[in-house]
């Protein structure tokens, strides 16, 4: 089976970082997706990144990945775009001395409409209201991340995400290709591709990532009373994504990376971690009778 990361947002109720580490292992999970800073909590990064290593020895997490804040690249700003760089090469360069790096989950920065109104509709924000020195800003800041970090093998892959340069697959892919790097690539998360109204088909999206395909995230959405205008999560299990056909084309693809699993519904979030590891774990191996 493919190893099954927890997302940080099961356990981010005031978890400490070693309940977290604990809970996961004793869930099953084979790793955990951090973020690369934590909010409201005082701490330098080296703690932060000195507690997650002591914990994911101390509970045997083999698979440690972060997510963001990434960089943003949309701002325009030189000066801030080579801030932006310079705290991420700091980052990689602290995960790398604790043996902390993997696949990093990337992101270039929020980028809405600047038409209010238009705004408010997810499809017209992101690579629909992209400016060409967007694009070429995006492409350049991630092109010297990625040189910096191929001494560290890390591999680092885009969440495909509304309001975002690479929110669909084809403009992810098109991201990907202007960069034009070995080690950047995307990771799939197509519960957020169901806000959109014209979207690829799961099977389209990712047969478009190929080989570019690093990392995917799995979570689910539910339309209620038939409305499209206003999704709901829920269990990995319903809703509007089958991960059944998921791991299916995941397998006839040849994918044996990572698959991250996240609840972004409130409610008892450890009990959903425990509950949404059970049914891919169980789905991963009816699907190989």
């Amino acid at each position: 089976m493919q190893p099954i990361i927890m997302h940080i947002n099961y356990m981010e109720q005031g978890q400490s970082i070693e309940y977290i580490c604990c809970r996961a292992a004793e869930i099953g999970f084979d790793g955990i997706e951090f973020r690369r800073k934590r909010a409201s909590v005082n701490e330098t990064p080296t703690e932060y990144l000195d507690e997650i290593k002591r914990c994911a020895d101390a509970y045997g997490i083999k698979h440690v990945l972060f997510g963001g804040p990434g960089c943003d690249f949309m701002s325009g700003d030189r000066k801030k775009m080579r801030s932006e760089i310079e705290s991420y090469k700091e980052f990689i360069d602290l995960a790398a001395e604790r043996k902390l790096l993997s696949v990093l989950n990337f992101m270039t920065g929020y980028l809405p409409n600047p038409d209010p109104e238009l705004s408010k509709k997810f499809y017209n924000n992101g690579a629909a209201c992209a400016t060409d020195s967007q694009w070429e800003d995006a492409a350049e800041g991630c092109r010297i991340l990625s040189d910096y970090g191929k001494q560290y093998g890390v591999r680092f892959a885009f969440e495909t995400h509304m309001n975002y340069l690479h929110d669909l697959v084809p403009a992810t892919m098109k991201l990907v290709n202007m960069i034009d790097r070995d080690n950047f690539g995307v990771n799939l998360d197509y519960g957020n591709a169901v806000f959109f109204p014209d979207r690829p088909t799961l099977r389209e999206s990712i047969e478009l990532c190929g080989d570019k395909l690093f990392y995917t995230h799995f979570k689910n959405y539910m339309p209620p009373y038939g409305s499209s205008e206003m999704l709901v999560p829920t269990a990995l299990s319903e809703g509007m994504i089958s991960h059944r056909e998921f791991i299916s084309i995941l397998n006839e693809r040849g994918y044996n990376g990572l698959i991250g699993i996240e609840a972004p519904r409130p409610g008892d979030r450890e009990w959903y971690a425990k509950q949404d590891y059970e049914y891919v774990t169980w789905l991963m191996k009816d699907l190989k009778r």
